[in-house]
């Protein structure tokens, strides 16, 4: 195959048509993943794409009205899919768009389709209603759902030759992914609570005053709600301290893409440490502008090279 722009390979129209449709997927449904994937070259944000189209069905199984009962049927039929698409048996004329793409994509990048399968059990634990007591015990559910999806994305975008601790790329991304996620949770204390879910550790909970969860625009009467916020964030934060050191590892503009969408959740951190409450009232989110200067600043370097400068420092 010749190759063209970028790098990228030739690639067969229903390949083109089904990375078009994933991409359309993509910018509809995951506006802060599409910010940051649009600064990779094209054929690492087709193959991104890919992989959150995929995940959005996986997820949308989950989220959607069917009984569990239906719900968990449709999971494994994606997971026999998935299957089929890691035995190679998915040709470019599938009328299946998502598979295409993402068979075309596991071609192209050495990406662990294993962590689908994560994803799929994730998104199963939440089908069967399962909450968790100890943040060991959310961890398990948010490296399923998250983490293996950082874990994913490295095997787009890989990392720089000669690059120290290189080897624990993968353990960095999934943390990245873990505060990713506890972050989602914080924002949408309130929506899950509506749809009968909680996340946040029983133990914590209970620790706050918080044990009866959240139901309106107010905290629980009597409870500590912004101290069980604050709790959360400076664990989150802690895990974007460590997830932040797989920033060196990549090239510039894979960097710059981590960087985006990690910058754009710190600060949707931030503003839910100024405002614990108002995640009980709608869902915190940033500006365009905001989102456009994080975009640069990581398209910059800046925070690879401050990343880079105190793991230096670390070694020394």
């Amino acid at each position: 195959m010749s190759p063209t722009v970028e790098g990228t390979a030739h690639v067969s129209a229903p390949v083109q048509a089904a990375y078009g449709y994933c991409e359309a997927v993509t910018g509809s449904q995951a506006r802060n993943f599409a910010y940051g994937i649009r600064l990779l070259p094209t054929d690492k944000r087709q193959a991104m794409s890919a992989l959150y189209a995929f995940s959005r069905r996986v997820d949308d199984i989950g989220d959607g009205t069917l009984t569990p009962e239906a719900k968990l049927v449709r999971l494994e039929e994606t997971r026999a899919l998935l299957g089929r698409i890691r035995a190679e048996e998915v040709e470019e004329d599938d009328t299946d768009p998502v598979a295409v793409a993402l068979a075309h994509a596991s071609r192209r990048f050495p990406i662990p389709l294993g962590g689908l399968d994560e994803l799929i059990d994730g998104v199963l634990m939440d089908v069967r209603g399962e909450t968790y007591e100890t943040w060991d015990d959310l961890k398990v559910y948010c490296r399923c759902v998250a983490g293996a999806i950082g874990r994913l994305s490295l095997g787009v975008f890989g990392t720089t030759p000669g690059a120290p601790e290189a080897a624990r790329a993968g353990e960095y991304a999934d943390t990245l992914g873990l505060a990713l996620q506890l972050t989602n949770i914080l924002r949408d204390v309130r929506e899950d609570a509506s749809n009968g879910r909680t996340y946040l550790p029983a133990e914590d909970l209970a620790k706050f005053g918080c044990s009866e969860g959240f139901h309106g625009d107010r905290a629980p009467a009597g409870s500590d709600f912004a101290g069980l916020v604050h709790h959360e964030v400076r664990r989150a934060r802690a895990l974007f301290v460590e997830g932040y050191r797989l920033l060196p590892m990549l090239d510039r503009r894979s960097g710059a893409c981590v960087a985006a969408m990690a910058g754009i959740y710190r600060r949707l951190l931030d503003r839910i440490e100024r405002e614990p409450e108002a995640v009980l009232r709608g869902r915190v989110s940033l500006p365009p502008h905001e989102k456009a200067y994080v975009a640069v600043r990581g398209l910059s370097g800046l925070d690879a090279r401050t990343i880079s400068r105190r793991s230096s420092r670390r070694r020394v």
